[in-house]
């Protein structure tokens, strides 16, 4: 029940490829994997044959990462499809990958519909596709759709289906798999097409012939999508997030904008299911257009209650290798090798969000002056006639003296020798707020406000914690007692809800730094969780089985 494939072979199509299927007397174990890398060579990929959006896959450099591998690939095979069988093959580092949409019909046509570029993935799933790639030229995507459509035609296959490749840097390309339903990512080919696949779909299920040509198919524009999840981004580059949508809207309401769901105010996000809350897709006459309406999209896309991702994916499409067209499988470890941090502020970029900060302050302190339908001032607790706001601004760890002035919508505000200008219609009610610095635009979400004078702000898709008070206020909180940081090293805490399946440890035991404690499965995903430091088992506060929430407490060392 082992498939071992993907031996070298030629550098287009099928050429030399020799699947071949492990003998019977060989027991299904990790011994077996073990024994297949060797033929094939490491690194080697061990994935669920029934799998899918990432699940049960995982990457093994020497045999005890194939054991673990094989351990977890089909755990997660079994939870996911309710099949553990599993494939191992050669592991092509460094690839593209890209992918044929096809569609046949019970009368023997089939077409090709152009390529999806899906190269941006985290844990062998995709997080950013586009349609078409940039990498690709005419005569690679011509002999790369060819292929599709003879496999699709060998098998007979009728309905949508995608044929998937890894693409090295040279252009040549190798068979990966075929997905024989409707890929999350198709909206980018009906964007750059014109075809509707569900209409096709149900066309070709009904019996009717295809009523395309391949001459037919045209490249029209560029289209992007990106997968918004319910996840944690700062967390390998994101472990999922539970809770309820208090408030959503999508930026359905801009140009070129696009958005699939199945959720709306009020949903809960689950650990049991996928943390997916939509497809993000964005269509432009060129490439560059649709980056600037995706990154509009973004920063105009109202979640809250749960965690998201749109700080990664708006880093993403911003970043210079991704748009020069520089990428590869792993993007995502090669730019962010320490993991992602948000975006990092130019200098410019850092006065605006003070300013813009200020200038909210002080907006919200002018409201709370007046009465809600009423313009005769309540009993000041700042002078109303204010002319300069003096305020002490913290971000980063950086404390900066901003004075501030209005004068009807707009705020002229000071900050490190820089004097900033600051307009808005300042709707402190509404979610979403357009603010213009010096004539440059900018859409921010004032996530929260607490009168400690702490402020969330998504700024560039980034949020970040701001504290403004004014100048006697922030002499006043330097008496106030800080709460001391938790010593994490002698703690293993969840980094996400999940389910425990396994532990391995018990009270008394030694352990090694690195070693495995326990293993948690959330949305399908299994994540071994490992010891900070080396040192003996206090206490153990989960079991297999037990459900557990975010930072809940699941072993102490001593």
């Amino acid at each position: 029940h082992v498939v071992c494939s993907r031996f070298p072979f030629g550098s287009v199509g099928w050429k030399g490829n020799k699947a071949w299927r492990l003998p019977a007397c060989w027991s299904w174990s990790s011994e077996l994997l073990s024994n297949s890398s060797l033929l094939l060579g490491y690194p080697v990929m061990i994935k669920a044959s029934a799998g899918g959006g990432g699940k049960g896959m995982r990457i093994a450099w020497d045999d005890e990462e194939t054991r673990d591998g094989f351990r977890f690939s089909s755990q997660e095979a079994a939870s996911s499809f309710g099949d553990d069988r599993l494939l191992i093959e050669k592991f092509i580092d460094n690839p593209r990958h890209i992918e044929i949409q096809v569609l046949g019909d019970k009368h023997g046509n089939a077409v090709w519909l152009n390529e999806r570029e899906c190269s941006i993935q985290r844990r062998n799933q995709k997080v950013v596709e586009e349609a078409p790639s940039i990498f690709l030229d005419s005569k690679t995507r011509r002999a790369m759709g060819e292929q599709a459509v003879a496999l699709a035609k060998a098998v007979k296959y009728s309905s949508a289906g995608t044929v998937e490749f890894l693409v090295d840097s040279k252009k040549n390309f190798y068979f990966l798999e075929m997905n024989t339903r409707l890929q999350v990512e198709h909206p980018v080919t009906e964007c750059i097409t014109g075809l509707d696949l569900v209409q096709e779909m149900i066309r070709v299920a009904k019996g009717y012939p295809l009523r395309h040509k391949q001459a037919d198919i045209p490249i029209n524009g560029w289209a992007v999508e990106c997968r918004v999840y319910a996840e944690d981004p700062y967390k390998s580059f994101g472990l999922p997030s539970i809770g309820r949508l208090s408030q959503y809207q999508e930026p359905i309401h801009l140009p070129g904008v696009r958005v699939d769901s199945g959720i709306q105010p009020g949903s809960d996000i689950s650990i049991y299911y996928d943390p997916m809350i939509s497809k993000l897709i964005t269509y432009g006459s060129d490439r560059t257009e649709a980056l600037k309406r995706m990154e509009d999209a973004l920063d105009n896309y109202i979640i809250r209650g749960v965690t998201h991702n749109i700080a990664l994916l708006r880093e993403v499409i911003i970043n210079s290798r991704f748009i020069e067209g520089d990428i590869n499988t792993k993007f995502l470890s090669d730019v962010y090798p320490d993991g992602f941090k948000g975006h990092k502020l130019t200098e410019n970029e850092r006065k605006q969000l003070l300013a813009i900060a200020s200038s909210l302050f002080v907006a919200f302190q002018l409201r709370a002056q007046r009465f809600q339908e009423h313009e005769t001032s309540r009993v000041p607790i700042i002078k109303p006639q204010m002319a300069n706001w003096e305020l002490s601004v913290k971000l980063h760890d950086e404390v900066h003296t901003v004075i501030a002035s209005n004068s009807g919508p707009t705020f002229s505000v000071e900050v490190d020798g820089s004097k900033l200008n600051v307009t808005s219609t300042w709707n402190l009610a509404s979610p979403l707020l357009s603010v213009n610095v010096d004539g440059i635009q900018r859409t921010i979400q004032c996530l929260s406000r607490e009168a400690g004078g702490n402020m969330s702000i998504q700024f560039l898709g980034t949020v970040y914690q701001v504290h403004v008070l004014t100048k006697l206020a922030a002499e006043l909180n330097k008496f106030m007692l800080e709460k001391v940081a938790e010593d994490t090293s002698s703690v293993l805490r969840s980094p996400m809800p999940g389910v425990v399946v396994a532990v391995s440890v018990k009270p008394g035991d030694m352990v090694a730094e690195g070693q495995e404690i326990c293993v948690i499965e959330a949305m399908k995903m299994q994540n071994s969780m490992t010891a900070g430091k080396t040192g003996k088992v206090k206490s153990v506060h989960c079991k297999a089985g037990d459900t557990v929430g975010e930072g809940d407490l699941l072993v102490e060392l001593e």
